[in-house]
């Protein structure tokens, strides 16, 4: 187990806006836009969140057009994949979006 890649994503998942994005994403992948209605935060602000999610490859991304799609990476370590487990789902539905 690579220890740094476990301790960037302990520190990732300490954020309440990352876990509320993680639980959004349990139910599949979702674009961008779903996660600024949610979350009441900036587009520019969850795009930051998303990115710390993607480098400390919690989550992967899709690109569809000029739309970015993303959902959990399924092949995450044993540590994470159980802290991931135990959040509970949260609805993005009935969110404006593409």
């Amino acid at each position: 187990m690579d220890l740094l890649l476990l301790e960037q994503q302990l520190k990732v998942l300490g954020d309440l806006n990352r876990l509320k994005i993680i639980a959004m994403l349990k139910n599949g992948e979702l674009c961008v836009c779903e996660f600024t209605d949610v979350l009441q935060i900036s587009q520019p602000a969850v795009s930051q969140h998303l990115k710390k999610l993607k480098e400390s490859n919690i989550i992967q991304e899709r690109k569809e057009g000029t739309w970015k799609y993303f959902r959990i990476n399924e092949n995450l370590a044993p540590i994470p994949a159980k802290i991931i487990e135990e959040i509970e789902f949260l609805s993005s539905k009935g969110t404006s979006c593409c």
